[in-house]
C-alpha cells in the first residue's frame, strides 16, 4: 500500500488567525510596521524564519522577530486554529486504504504535535515529522528525506499532500508522488508551477485521487 506524507498547516488545519497574529504581535514589538492578517497570509506555509526576513529585512531583526512570534504562538497562536471541514472523515478513509499515513510540516514538532493532539487526529498518524526550534529540517526536501529515511519508505511508493509550492518540491525531489490542493494557502498557479502531479480543490477530490490510485 501507498504510504501518504501530510502537511499540517493548510492542508488539515486553517491556522490563520493564529500565525497572523502572532507575527504581527512581533511586528509591533520590533517597532516595524504591521500588515494586516489578510496581508500576511502568504506566510502560512513556508519556513518562517524566511518570511520573517521578508518582512523586517535582517537575519538578526528575523531572529527577534522569531522569539517574540513564538512567545505569543506557543500559549495563544496555538489554539487559534481549526480543522478543515471533513478532514476527520477524510483521514479515516484514507487510514483503512493507506495505514501508513505521517505528518511532514515545517512547523516545529514541539508545536505540530500539540495540535494534532488538541483536534484529536493523533490516531490517524504513526508519526510526525516537524522541524526543530533550532531551524534544523525547515527546508521540505531535507524534512522528507529525513521522513523517508527514518520509516524506511519506499519514496516511490510514497505521496506528499500540501498547499503550498514547497510542499511540491519537495516531494519532486525525493521522487514522491505530489498532490496539491486548494483549500489552503497555495494558487493552482502556484502548485501547477512547483510540478504538482495532481491538484485537488476538496477533501472529497483528495479522498476519491487517493482511493484510486494503484496500490
Amino acid at each position: 500500500m501507498r504510504t501518504i506524507y501530510f502537511d499540517l498547516d493548510g492542508t488539515l488545519t486553517n491556522p490563520k488567525p493564529g500565525i497572523t497574529r502572532s507575527i504581527q504581535y512581533a511586528l509591533e514589538r520590533l517597532g516595524q510596521a504591521v500588515p494586516s492578517e489578510d496581508e500576511l497570509t502568504w506566510c502560512i506555509g513556508p519556513p518562517l524564519h524566511a518570511s520573517l526576513k521578508k518582512l523586517v529585512g535582517s537575519d538578526a531583526l528575523a531572529d527577534r522577530a522569531l522569539t517574540l512570534y513564538r512567545e505569543r504562538f506557543a500559549d495563544i497562536g496555538l489554539f487559534e486554529n481549526e480543522t478543515y471541514h471533513g478532514i476527520q472523515e477524510t483521514l479515516s478513509a484514507l487510514a483503512a486504504a493507506h495505514p501508513r499515513m505521517f505528518i511532514a510540516t515545517s512547523k516545529p514538532a514541539v508545536y505540530a504535535e500539540r495540535i494534532i493532539d488538541h483536534f484529536g487526529l493523533r490516531p490517524y498518524f504513526e508519526q510526525v515529522f516537524g522541524s526543530e526550534l533550532d531551524g534544523t529540517r525547515t527546508d521540505k526536501t531535507e524534512l522528507l528525506r529525513h521522513a523517508l529515511d527514518t520509516v524506511k519508505v519506499d519514496p516511490t511508493q510514497a505521496i506528499m499532500i500540501g498547499d503550498r509550492s514547497h510542499d511540491i518540491v519537495g516531494a519532486r525531489s525525493n521522487g514522491m508522488t505530489a498532490i496539491g490542493v486548494l483549500y489552503g494557502y497555495g494558487s493552482e498557479e502556484e502548485l501547477k508551477g512547483a510540478g504538482a502531479h495532481h491538484i485537488c480543490a476538496t477533501h472529497p477530490n483528495l479522498l476519491d485521487h487517493c482511493l484510486s490510485l494503484p496500490a
